[in-house]
């Protein structure tokens, strides 16, 4: 059976990475801004199988508003158009048969509406995650009730666990604030 510390300790770190999640989902709304980072769920069929486009080219930013790609094997340029069309982004790649260069396109009012509705249902994601493990933790410690550990001491790992809850929710909700500022910004 775990201790009480362990409890505390393994709930904190699920949480810590409930908020990299997190920032991970965050890393992938296209704002205004040229990052590559808004490429990573993009997957290209490369010898019968779906791969990360990451691992296939080298993604880089000439200029704060385009990204260029330099596939490692030009025989996939093609495929790598094709993957960027299909991914749902709303990015046009041109192609010159060894590079793509991708123009990131001013964000419309009702586009950047629409990602604010993304990332808060990201946000909401992960306070869910957050509270699914605050409960996890109380149902470890309530196990612990039949063990030698007095109603006080539960009580009080208890309230330790909903600092720690209230901890991560406040840094979400953080989080969510500054991506839809950036997503709104001009």
């Amino acid at each position: 059976m775990s201790t009480d510390t362990e409890v505390l300790s393994s709930a904190e770190e699920r949480m810590k990475k409930a908020i990299v999640n997190l920032n991970g989902q965050f890393q992938t709304i296209r704002t205004g801004r040229a990052n590559p980072s808004i490429l990573d769920r993009v997957t290209v069929e490369y010898y019968g199988s779906e791969t990360p486009l990451k691992s296939l080219a080298n993604i880089s930013v000439p200029d704060g508003r385009s990204l260029m790609i330099t596939p490692f094997d030009k025989t996939v340029v093609k495929d790598v158009e094709t993957a960027i069309h299909k991914s749902g982004l709303g990015l046009t790649p041109n192609s010159d048969g060894t590079v793509i260069r991708i123009s990131i396109p001013v964000l419309t009012e009702e586009r950047r509406k629409d990602l604010t509705k993304q990332v808060k249902k990201f946000g909401e994601e992960a306070r869910v995650s957050v509270r699914n493990i605050r409960r996890d933790g109380a149902d470890e410690l309530k196990k612990m009730k039949s063990a030698q550990v007095s109603e006080d001491e539960i009580k009080r790992l208890e309230e330790s666990l909903q600092k720690l809850t209230d901890k991560y929710v406040k840094e979400i909700d953080k989080n969510v604030s500054d991506k839809e500022h950036e997503v709104m910004e001009v």
